[in-house]
């Protein structure tokens, strides 16, 4: 098992930054994948960006390129996500998965765990 717990999110304005972070406990060296979700009011959770184990390989979605960098500790167990320029549709509850299978796949489908998600409101 894999428990997941997100912090940072909050409401900022247009053009703010955040940080968001995300721990895992128990078998934490079982979590090859890091990846972080988004769900906006009304719509389908979405992939954000994802990281393996090595940190070498980096997926991310096309609206968030060059605003959003994900990246890994040296243990692997947390997970962070720096977001620049932020937009108001960037705004929704922000999800941290784990994936099991070291197989570099970043679909909502593949993730084995969960995390409880993080509010991230940008005004505008």
């Amino acid at each position: 098992q894999v428990h997941l717990v997100e912090s940072g999110g909050g409401l900022v304005q247009a053009g703010d930054s955040l940080r968001l972070s995300c721990t895992a406990s128990g078998r934490t060296n079982s979590a090859n994948i890091l990846a972080w979700f988004r769900q906006a009011p009304g719509k389908e959770r979405e992939s954000v960006a994802a990281v393996s184990w090595s940190g070498y390989l980096r997926s991310y979605a096309d609206s968030v390129k060059d605003r959003f960098t994900i990246s890994r500790d040296h243990g692997g167990a947390t997970v962070y996500l720096e977001m620049n320029n932020l937009l108001p549709e960037d705004t929704g509850v922000y999800y941290c998965a784990a994936r099991v299978d070291p197989a570099f796949k970043t679909d909502a489908q593949s993730m084995d765990y969960w995390g409880q998600g993080t509010q991230v409101t940008v005004s505008s």
